[in-house]
């Protein structure tokens, strides 16, 4: 029988060696690396939490909340080195999304054959 953790192990381990892996970490290195582009990185990453902790509270988000999150993601699109992350974060982001659906398969097809 086979182990269900060793296999979700050793994707994990080909995720780290992915080209998309290689390549967001690359990026993520070179925002780290420069100062302006992490001060950026971290008030966006930060103002993001603070929108997702509030809706998750049910709290009321207010235009100020709003303005600010737009505000912030127009200056991570100027910069080149964040812009650069969040297009790897996507392509890791839809490699995830396709292993997900491999993975969910054998559950989508037994509720499909119940089903007819």
């Amino acid at each position: 029988m086979v182990n269900v953790y060793d296999q979700a192990n050793a994707l994990e381990s080909a995720l780290r060696e992915s080209e998309e892996f290689q390549q967001m970490k690359e990026l993520y290195s070179k925002v780290n690396d420069n100062a302006e582009s992490k001060q950026l990185f971290d008030d966006f990453r930060d103002i993001q939490m603070t929108l997702q902790q509030k809706q998750m509270q049910g709290e009321e988000l207010l235009e100020e909340d709003i303005q600010k999150a737009q505000n912030s993601a127009q200056e991570i699109e100027n910069d080149e080195n964040i812009k650069g992350l969040m297009e790897a974060e996507q392509k890791m982001s839809q490699l995830i999304q396709d292993l997900n659906r491999v993975i969910m398969k054998p559950i989508e097809e037994l509720y499909e054959i119940n089903n007819q």
